[in-house]
């Protein structure tokens, strides 16, 4: 393990590099999973109490299922191919993602990108199979039929009148689907989606707002509010990373330079408005006495997102500047923030899943364990 010196909020190493520190997480986060499997099979978790998945709890919504194989599929990209144990991540992996495909019609939720990315996308880039490119091109269309004309958005799962930053990382697989299939109908919803977005949950200063409300007679935006964040003109720590990493994947279907320019606004912000070792708080308008609840599954995402924003970057210095507060935020998170206590099941501590409903907080999340394990295998892919 890294032998590390923290002075204040800097983080330098000795003894080892960068990869070392960052391959030894990966070991760890196999044992985790691994043991999930193991302990509690065919079981899809959302958030821990107490360090352990397996409990009863509220979900709110359900929309985590696909991180847990997605996780295995990113494990799977590791293995030396033709071991034992790359064909048993491959073969969990597969179990685990085979569920999923009805969901493909679901119209319940607006997180099929969640789900299906994580899981078909993953597995098709490993096979090729003109089966499972179908299922994703099928969700991008039930996704798409969220779609409110009279507003342009895709409207969240709580009303038709609710738009969520969330969406932006699910309005992906429209943008796929587009692509793939040539629809000239769900390029332009997931366009105008993204462009109301813009408009309505991001502000000036790269902040951004976590619900928008419209008027369904008129299609107005009426006013910003929140579920999740402090207030509804806060900036909910985890809504800023979803922006972040969501513009800059719309930007690389559509390359609209408009929405470079908002993930870079978003990304400029969170790298601003953050501590030095780039874990924010989970809401960076929280009064003081509760800013000190980070939230590290927001900076996991960011991560991930910043790693992505540094290859659509035009400016090759910024794009590197965003690669390096990255890798700041993984460093931090491996050294400080691993659930390596006795006990505890999960990869990353000090998640929050939903503050005002007491559900996951200070806890693991799959989301964060999920775009943790993609930014480590980023910088494991990295020369």
């Amino acid at each position: 393990m890294a032998r590390h010196i923290i002075a204040g909020d800097v983080i330098t190493f000795q003894e080892n590099t960068d990869r070392e520190l960052f391959a030894s997480t990966l070991v760890f986060a196999k044992q985790q999973i691994r043991a999930l499997v193991e302990r509690n099979p065919d079981f899809y978790p959302m958030y821990t109490r107490e360090g352990r998945w397996k409990h009863e709890g509220e979900s709110w919504t359900h929309w985590c299922d696909g991180f847990l194989p997605g996780m295995m599929w990113i494990v799977y990209g590791h293995e030396p191919a033709g071991t034992d144990e790359a064909a048993w991540w491959r073969e969990t992996a597969i179990r685990y993602s085979k569920p999923l495909e009805p969901r493909k019609l679901d119209r319940t939720v607006h997180d099929l990108g969640f789900i299906f990315v994580s899981t078909y996308a993953r597995w098709h880039g490993f096979t090729p199979d003109p089966s499972l490119k179908a299922v994703l091109i099928q969700a991008g269309k039930t996704m798409s039929l969220r779609f409110k004309e009279k507003g342009e958005y895709l409207r969240s799962f709580v009303a038709d009148e609710s738009l969520f930053i969330d969406i932006m990382m699910n309005v992906g697989i429209i943008f796929y689907a587009a692509v793939e299939t040539g629809d000239a109908r769900l390029l332009d919803v997931a366009m105008r989606h993204t462009l109301t977005s813009r408009r309505t949950l991001v502000r000036g200063d790269g902040s951004s707002a976590h619900e928008a409300i419209f008027d369904l007679e008129t299609g107005e935006c009426k006013k910003q509010t929140t579920h999740q964040g402090y207030r509804g003109d806060s900036c909910w720590s985890r809504g800023l990373a979803w922006a972040l990493y969501g513009f800059g994947t719309a930007y690389g279907y559509s390359r609209d330079p408009g929405f470079l320019s908002t993930a870079e606004a978003c990304a400029d912000f969170y790298i601003a408005n953050s501590p030095a070792d780039g874990v924010a708080p989970w809401d960076f308008d929280a009064p003081e006495e509760s800013r000190e609840l980070l939230d590290t599954s927001a900076a996991a995402i960011t991560a991930s997102g910043l790693f992505q924003l540094s290859g659509l970057c035009m400016d090759p210095v910024k794009g590197a500047f965003y690669a390096d507060c990255g890798r700041r935020i993984m460093r931090t998170l491996c050294v400080r923030h691993l659930g390596q206590s006795p006990g505890w099941e999960g990869i990353l501590k000090g998640g929050v899943y939903h503050i005002h409903k007491n559900l996951g907080v200070n806890e693991s999340v799959m989301w964060g364990e999920y775009f943790f394990l993609e930014a480590l295998s980023w910088l494991l892919r990295q020369p």
